[in-house]
């Protein structure tokens, strides 16, 4: 690493010098050989997809669709494993098992990705955002407390950015008022919390296997529970529920709408290949964070990634917070620097309530339903300001760096902290002095 003076010396790129990254880095894949032949084997199969909606044994998928299941109880340590199109599929699955009325509040984090509440929306529920932490960015247990009301049913504790939130403390909760948790775990597989994967503490939790999450099969999700009736319900919701309860035993039919949530036999079949390799895929991640993060904890207002206590990281992003008071230049600026030293960084994430279908309160039709209906408790608020610290990260403090965008080396995390050095020696350093 080239010191202060020699940092200062180098014209920045944005000013016309030289950027530190010249070449792009290899882009993430997780794909081989292994998953070409699995692939290959299927198609001399002929049978892509063996899901019938019909009460048969084959109402549960093909071949590789359940050696996926099981190599994924056996691997995350559950009962059920239940394959799905998407994780999104997989959260609204999740949330119609769990005996969600219309009116029902589920809380969750503003600060995830879209479908986590609209999830809850599918089933005529209320999402109740809660703030988030300001270390971890995973939902507050404590605003979580503060947002329960009559109408709450669920709490969903998205593990963002690669970490499990604090299920002890909500758990605590949940048994407290009698709610069930759902853990969206679509960033974490592979971490722990306190020794048991992430996700399988929850009632119901569960995986992406979106192409840029740490495996994956182009698109799917994978749900899991020790729940025997409630992964009964999700399977039910997977493949077409209404027309197969006739022929099968008595259950309650409550949100036995189903839909065709299914993955097919070659999504299964890369998956089981896929889960081989998570072990390694996540300690390579660990430690190319690990060394990231070595490199940038002394840059001067810039704190690196916090792992809780008990956690373990799996870091599908880099968050980093930029106190501006001492770097004396925003966020932004920082990253327009950057960016142009070849580093990519995300400047904002996400605060759904104040997207304009909470803002406006439209979710189905014209009319504000189902905020506007009978059912529903008429107060929820969505108001910028109900997340002060989910809406501070996003407008000032918040940097993400997707590593789960790369296939990184060593000598590429030495190439971003370099960058990194150089920026604050001109942008920062400069100002304090």
């Amino acid at each position: 690493m080239k010191n202060i003076d020699e940092l200062r010396a180098q014209t920045l790129a944005e000013a016309g010098g030289q950027p530190v990254i010249q070449t792009p880095f290899q882009r993430y894949n997780s794909l081989g050989k292994e998953e070409q032949v699995a692939v290959q084997q299927v198609m001399e199969s002929g049978v892509l997809s063996q899901f019938l909606g019909c009460w048969h044994e084959d109402f549960y998928g093909g071949s590789k669709v359940r050696e996926f299941e099981a190599d994924c109880c056996e691997f995350f340590g559950v009962k059920h494993a239940i394959t799905v199109n998407s994780w999104t599929s997989g959260l609204i699955a999740a949330v119609g098992a769990l005996d969600i009325e219309p009116g029902d509040e589920v809380i969750v984090s503003p600060w995830t990705m879209c479908a986590s509440a609209t999830a809850i929306l599918q089933w005529n529920a209320i999402p109740v955002f809660a703030d988030i932490d300001q270390l971890t960015f995973n939902i507050d247990p404590a605003s979580v407390r503060a947002n329960i009301t009559e109408k709450t049913k669920a709490i969903m504790a998205v593990d963002i950015f690669g970490q499990s939130a604090d299920m002890d403390a909500l758990r605590a909760i949940a048994d407290e008022f009698n709610l069930k948790i759902i853990s969206d775990t679509a960033q974490a597989p592979g971490a722990f919390y306190k020794g048991k994967p992430a996700s399988t503490l929850a009632d119901i939790g569960g995986y992406s296997l979106n192409y840029h999450k740490h495996i994956h099969t182009g698109e799917g999700g994978v749900i899991v529970t020790n729940d025997d009736a409630l992964a009964e319900r999700m399977r039910l919701i997977r493949n077409h529920a209404e027309a197969v309860l006739p022929d099968r035993e008595a259950m309650p039919i409550n949100n036995m709408l189903g839909y065709n949530f299914r993955l097919g036999e070659i999504e299964c079949a890369i998956g089981i290949e896929q889960l081989k390799k998570l072990p390694a895929l996540v300690a390579s991640r660990q430690h190319l964070a690990e060394r990231l993060a070595d490199g940038l904890r002394d840059l001067v207002g810039l704190t690196v990634p916090t792992v809780a206590e008990g956690n373990t990281h799996v870091y599908y992003m880099f968050p980093l917070l930029v106190d501006t008071t001492q770097t004396g230049c925003s966020k932004h600026e920082l990253a327009r620097a950057l960016k142009a030293e070849g580093v990519e960084l995300a400047t904002v994430y996400q605060n759904l309530h104040l997207l304009p279908m909470y803002q406006q309160k439209i979710a189905y039709g014209h009319h504000g339903f189902p905020w506007t209906a009978e059912f529903s408790r008429q107060s929820v608020s969505y108001d910028k300001g109900i997340c002060p610290v989910a809406e501070e990260m996003n407008d000032t403090s918040y940097l993400g760096f997707g590593m789960c965008t790369y296939s990184l080396s060593d000598g590429d995390v030495d190439l971003i902290i370099e960058a990194f050095h150089k920026v604050w020696a001109h942008k920062v350093a400069s100002r304090s002095a």
